[in-house]
C-alpha cells in the first residue's frame, strides 16, 4: 500500500488514538510515513516525537501500549485515528486518557 498521499502536505500528520471498547479520545501524536508503517506491520502505536526528533513506540518504556485494530482517515487524507485497546493508563501522568482537564464547559442557561 502507498502511504505517500498521507504525507503530501506535510512530513508529520496528526493521530488521535481512541478506545476501540468506548470510543473515548486517548490521546494526539504525530506520525511520519515510517511511523504509520509500523504501526501497521506491528498492531502498537507508533508516532514519531516532535521533541526527541526520533520514532517511538507508545507503551516502550511504560508497557502502556495501545493495541491498533483499525486505521481511519479523515476526507483530506492527512489526519488519522488509531483505533485500537490501550494496555494500561495512555498518559504518561498516569491517567487513563490524556485528555482529562476540563478547558471550558458551557454552563446551563436560565
Amino acid at each position: 500500500m502507498d502511504l505517500s498521499k498521507f504525507f503530501v502536505k506535510a512530513p508529520l500528520i496528526p493521530v488521535i488514538c481512541q478506545d476501540e471498547r468506548n470510543g473515548e479520545v486517548l490521546m494526539l501524536g504525530y506520525a511520519n510515513e515510517e511511523a504509520l508503517k509500523l504501526t501497521m506491520d506491528t498492531g502498537t502505536a507508533w508516532f514519531f516525537s516532535r521533541s526527541r526528533q526520533k520514532l517511538w513506540n507508545k507503551g516502550e518504556t511504560s508497557g502502556n501500549f495501545i493495541f491498533v485494530r483499525k486505521i481511519l482517515s479523515d476526507c483530506d487524507d492527512d489526519t488519522l485515528i488509531y483505533v485500537g485497546t490501550p494496555k494500561g493508563p495512555v498518559c504518561h501522568t498516569g491517567n487513563r486518557t490524556c485528555f482529562y482537564t476540563t478547558l471550558w464547559e458551557k454552563g446551563e442557561q436560565a
